[in-house]
């Protein structure tokens, strides 16, 4: 049984309250997992279902009629998530990064609806469940300290935290201001050599020159003042060259080419 999943509001800063559950954002691919008629079945956010890809979850023992809620990761160096060996995993057959299920949420129990419930009651659910898996962590959070917790998060590098009132109830894919994400981004300043013309996604490479990656957000009021101050200075078949234009990015740190991963737009130098 798929249920879509709540979805998260971006804050820029993180603040100290009891009222709600700090939680490690996790840097994977969310997952649905639901157990009916005795097996287990899995979905992406997206409705995919990719139960054949994860075996190791198929044991998962959990009450007929139980749908959870969690990021599938694998732990990497940090324990928060190698996104690129998850996406190596997810797309290969012939990968074999273990992975870890961060349940951190109950949706049904035992056949019944409980996303109505506020999230201290779910997660009181989620724990009785005791779930003994090597390939399931069960995430409880903690009541506040969010601003001491983002610290630790950005000192090792990891992708950031989430803030979840604790008296939430669960809305089905919905995007709502008491979940909440704060983002460790990095930033850096590069040069803006080129656009697609297909879809204006600006070509971005880093002060020596060398490429950095594709920026495909900017501000509406940015990208006009681009256009307007851009020169252009030839073309191929797909980009139009223009004489670099330098700006800072955010972005969530960088792969293993080196590239800068989603890098967004921040600010012109």
């Amino acid at each position: 049984m798929f249920i879509s999943p709540m979805l998260l509001e971006p804050a820029k800063v993180p603040f100290d309250s009891d009222d709600y559950f700090t939680e490690t954002k996790f840097d994977g691919i969310r997952l649905i997992a639901s157990k009916t008629n005795g097996h287990v079945r899995l979905y992406t956010r997206h409705n995919n279902e990719v139960t054949a890809k994860f075996p190791e979850l198929h044991t998962l023992q959990i009450p007929d009629g139980t749908v959870l809620d969690g990021e599938l990761i694998v732990p990497g160096p940090t324990g928060a998530g190698d996104f690129e060996a998850m996406m190596e995993r997810f797309q290969s057959r012939k990968s074999f990064h273990a992975i870890v299920f961060c349940v951190f949420d109950i949706l049904r129990l035992d056949g019944a609806a409980v996303t109505s419930k506020p999230l201290y009651e779910r997660k009181a659910l989620l724990a009785d469940l005791a779930i003994d898996h090597p390939n399931v962590k069960v995430i409880e959070g903690i009541r506040g300290h969010a601003a001491d917790y983002f610290e630790l998060v950005r000192q090792n590098r990891i992708e950031g935290i989430v803030m979840k009132r604790a008296d939430s109830s669960y809305a089905e894919s919905k995007r709502s201001d008491r979940w909440l994400k704060i983002v460790n981004y990095e930033y850096t300043d590069v040069w803006i050599t080129c656009y697609r013309k297909d879809d204006n996604a600006l070509v971005l490479a880093y002060e020596d020159g060398s490429y950095a990656g594709i920026m495909e957000f900017m501000p509406h009021a940015e990208r006009r003042r681009f256009h307007s101050h851009r020169k252009d200075v030839g073309e191929t078949a797909k980009y139009v060259d223009i004489e670099p234009l330098k700006c800072r990015v955010k972005h969530r740190f960088r792969t293993r080419k080196g590239l800068l991963r989603i890098p967004s737009f921040d600010t012109w130098l």
